[in-house]
């Protein structure tokens, strides 16, 4: 088995869950922050063995990472391997002085903030509690503590949200100057409450989402931002790769380490997922026991299909050998001809790559391209 080099740590409490969020996390439980901590570090030593000496992201996402009392975040921080890219998601009211040092004096280099607009009705709509001064605070905040390498999440397809909106939200992310942006096409859950106040409204608007995401990819790489993945885009200087390393090892198809309630990873064949539940993860861990998970063998088919699914996100050419058999070869010597997807190189080197129309269209083509 080779050494896992890519932890996910899921810190689930956030001061409000919103309507659109389907993720794991606990509204407050201050008291359980110290609690859940233990259970981690429990986690952390128990998976230890699967994990190389010195890995080579780790990444602290929600929830609200942020959220999670001071201590008891440090505390954390420091019991966490050396790492070449740290990355801490944060809420922009999150964002303050004495954390941004907390966070710099604990490894953690890179910062994730989650803005997802900068129009005080859209962000009332995604009941966000953070406004638009909170988001360029954050950020200033960041740079006086020494942070160089910033990502601001923006969401698009709001309900109500017009292209204008969209253009200003760009604008203001591209003032603040960030090193990296993620751009989603707003995702309602089914059983959601914003599914349940909002669906017929987004079904309306569904016939716009192709259009706003050229506006999005038009606007940012105007201003010199790499298109780099689907949904991401990163700056260019002095020789540095600034797209997500972390997130880069779930698309190239390496094994990660997923600590904390309801995260998943792949480690030798197996996908596991710890089960969402604070109290069962807490209880089985202050045992000395592994939490309570599902595990997924992942056959050789599977692992193909996925590596080509995520692979073609990227505008790195995806290399084809041995996943010649998870391509319908039919069908990419069409969606060639229609000037979708470009495949190079020749006697075991060839490469797959989507053109720029076709990272547009994107799921549509690479369902095709599976055979």
């Amino acid at each position: 088995m080779q050494p896992v080099r890519h932890l996910y740590v899921h810190l689930p409490f956030c001061a409000h869950r919103c309507g659109y969020c389907d993720f794991v996390t606990a509204v407050g439980r201050g008291d359980q922050h110290e609690a859940y901590v233990d259970a981690l570090l429990a986690e952390l030593e128990l998976e230890r063995g699967v994990l190389a000496p010195r890995v080579e992201t780790i990444f602290l996402g929600g929830g609200t990472p942020t959220f999670t009392q001071p201590h008891a975040l440090e505390r954390l921080l420091v019991g966490l391997p050396d790492a070449a890219e740290v990355t801490v998601e944060a809420n922009p009211e999150t964002v303050t002085l004495p954390l941004a040092r907390l966070l710099s004096r604990n490894r953690v280099n890179r910062v994730s903030i989650g803005a997802q607009s900068f129009q005080p009705r859209l962000l009332s709509v995604l009941e966000r509690r953070a406004q638009t001064d909170d988001v360029r605070r954050a950020v200033h905040t960041l740079r006086d503590a020494g942070f160089d390498n910033i990502s601001l999440d923006l969401v698009y397809g709001i309900p109500g949200q017009s292209a204008a909106d969209l253009d200003g939200d760009l604008a203001e992310a591209i003032a603040l100057a960030p090193e990296h942006l993620s751009c989603y096409e707003l995702e309602a859950k089914p059983g959601t409450r914003f599914t349940h106040a909002y669906g017929a409204e987004l079904e309306r608007q569904a016939g716009s989402m192709e259009s706003y995401f050229e506006l999005v990819v038009a606007a940012l790489t105007g201003a010199g931002y790499r298109w780099y993945e689907t949904a991401n885009f990163c700056r260019g200087e002095n020789g540095r790769d600034l797209r997500a390393q972390h997130n880069l090892g779930y698309w190239f198809g390496r094994d990660y380490l997923g600590l904390g309630i309801g995260a998943v990873s792949t480690v030798d064949g197996l996908r596991r997922r710890n089960a969402p539940r604070l109290g069962p993860y807490m209880d089985a861990l202050a045992d000395g026991r592994r939490p309570p998970r599902e595990i997924e063998r992942l056959d050789c088919e599977t692992r193909r299909r996925e590596r080509v699914m995520l692979g073609l996100r990227l505008d790195d050419p995806l290399p084809l050998s041995g996943l010649e058999a998870a391509v319908d070869l039919d069908a990419l010597a069409r969606l060639e001809r229609l000037g979708l997807a470009t495949r190079s190189g020749a006697n075991g080197h060839e490469t797959l790559t989507l053109t720029e129309r076709g990272r547009f269209l994107g799921g549509g083509v690479t369902a095709e391209l599976l055979a």
